[in-house]
């Protein structure tokens, strides 16, 4: 039996908490590197920072996947995950952005601070994948590209508000600069109210969303019913079984993805240390300059959400989803290597909005493709749980590789940009190669 279609606001529903886990998303995205460089990490050693993010991804999102396959309680399928994997995000980041004010040396904050940013990734990982399995297990064909993009703009607008935190904190008289080796009060504050608002969000999902029940499940999916009490037939294939029968679209667009996210985890590393250096000069993390282009990094990550927006609505407009795809990657790649030859701060917006085009259709594109793919195969949480190692994996070999890259671009960290810009129009070539029904 064909799902039903679903009302703009049940399909805004499924997605609202997407804001909040997005907001405690962005913040890690684009603070990261900015506290680990004020706790006194080395540049050609941050990359190495950045592994636990995908790894905690690559083991948490399948686990999630396969175990709410089976999962049938009152409260939902998906949505016990959810809640759990937010409630733990709330607590991890109170604690993340304090790594530096416990009074302990530079070793012991470090280390404090990567124990409390794998707890943080496994949690926000717990959260984020229920609302992508919420959509494959209730939307149907028609609707799907319109629930991912009401995903994408929620997405969006999660990351401007994260991203403008410090930024806004600071406006208003928080303190944008501290000891050595203590992340500054305006950092702070914004991990605190953005686990307030991810908490609220994922009440408000919570309270608004009813799963559907085992049978109404099956009858809705085609897959053959079976009582509250027995293992889902879902449940009932392993990983390496479930690899080997995936439609060849699934690994089309993991290649794509490969230079997508290899790109974007050498951005998330090396772009506030390329932005003060390119526009401030130093990237002295003890400086005040330094913290003040950390702010505006986090501004031109909001621009770059907006501009995906914006983009998105261009998407559609494209008769062809794979060129659409194609040439989004493409602008992407060249704002990236823009980044080193804009000294001014404004100038800056340009290759952000560049970016933002080609974060849209990452955003939106190879969930569409992949599962449309996999509509009739089952196991559609375990198979988008397998499908985010294709988001994983790439950011843990760029992360294993970047000190050694680092160094060959001569240890200026605004030339990763450039590397990132290549591996993008990599993936843009790769388009090419997926297949579509």
């Amino acid at each position: 039996m064909e799902k039903p279609n679903l009302s703009f606001w049940k399909l805004w529903n499924l997605s609202f908490g997407f804001f909040g886990v997005q907001i405690a998303y962005a913040l890690q995205s684009a603070n990261i590197s900015r506290i680990f460089r004020t706790l006194g990490a080395d540049p050609h050693s941050l990359s190495f920072f950045w592994i636990l993010p995908p790894l905690m991804g690559i083991l948490v999102q399948p686990i999630v996947g396969s175990l709410s396959d089976k999962t049938w309680t009152r409260f939902g399928r998906r949505i016990p995950y959810l809640f759990i994997g937010a409630a733990l995000a709330v607590a991890v980041m109170c604690l993340l952005p304090n790594a530096g004010s416990f009074g302990m040396g530079v070793s012991a904050a470090l280390i404090f601070g990567l124990f409390a940013l794998m707890l943080l990734d496994t949690s926000i990982n717990m959260a984020m994948q229920p609302f992508k399995m919420l959509v494959g297990d209730m939307v149907n064909e028609k609707q799907k590209a319109k629930a991912y993009s009401i995903q994408s703009f929620l997405c969006n607008a999660g990351s401007v508000v994260g991203f403008l935190f410090p930024f806004f904190f600071t406006w208003i008289g928080l303190k944008n600069v501290a000891p050595e080796g203590v992340v500054p009060d305006s950092v702070i504050w914004s991990f605190y109210v953005g686990a307030a608002i991810l908490i609220l969000c994922v009440i408000y999902t919570v309270s608004k969303v009813k799963e559907w029940n085992p049978q109404e499940y099956a009858m809705y999916n085609g897959i053959a019913a079976k009582s509250e009490e027995s293992d889902s037939s879902e449940g009932s294939g392993n990983w390496i079984t479930l690899l080997k029968n995936a439609p060849a679209t699934f690994w089309h667009v993991g290649l794509v993805q490969f230079f997508c996210w290899s790109a974007l985890l050498y951005m998330w590393t090396y772009v506030v240390d390329a932005v003060s250096a390119t526009v401030w000069g130093t990237t002295d993390p003890s400086t005040e300059a330094y913290q003040v282009a950390g702010n505006w990094t986090g501004v031109l990550y909001a621009i770059q959400a907006m501009g995906s927006v914006v983009w998105a609505t261009v998407l559609p407009r494209f008769k062809n989803t794979k060129l659409a795809y194609a040439v989004s990657l493409l602008l992407g790649g060249i704002g990236f290597a823009l980044i080193p030859f804009c000294p001014d701060k404004y100038l800056q917006i340009v290759p952000f909005l560049l970016i933002g085009c080609a974060w849209a259709a990452m955003l939106a594109m190879p969930f569409t493709f992949v599962t449309n793919a996999l509509q009739g195969y089952g196991h559609m949480g375990a198979y988008l749980g397998l499908f985010n190692g294709t988001i994983c994996l790439p950011q843990i070999v760029a992360a294993l590789c970047g000190g050694t890259i680092l160094h060959m671009v001569g240890s200026h960290q605004e030339n990763m940009m450039i590397v990132a810009g290549v591996l993008l129009i990599i993936g843009s070539v790769c388009v090419h190669f997926i297949k579509t029904k």
